[in-house]
């Protein structure tokens, strides 16, 4: 399964994408929300996993911008 984790947090972010690398996963890290759109909208994920508060388009707006272009990624 390939990930885009959208995460500013480093601690958390390293956490999270070892355990799904783990377990077998493709795992994208971005840091901003602004990165996390361009890359959901031009790549092919399974599933997007942002955090709520990130720099630049907050979580939250990052997946309704993905939801408005169409895309219906989980």
């Amino acid at each position: 399964m390939r990930l885009l984790l959208v995460e500013d947090d480093h601690r958390t972010a390293d956490y999270i994408v070892r355990g799904l690398t783990e377990a077998g996963h493709v795992c994208d890290l971005l840091r901003n929300g602004h990165d996390g759109l361009f890359a959901a909208t031009r790549g092919k994920y399974d599933v997007i996993v942002a955090d709520r508060m990130i720099p630049g388009l907050d979580g939250l707006s990052m997946v309704k911008a993905v939801r408005a272009a169409g895309l219906r990624t989980p």
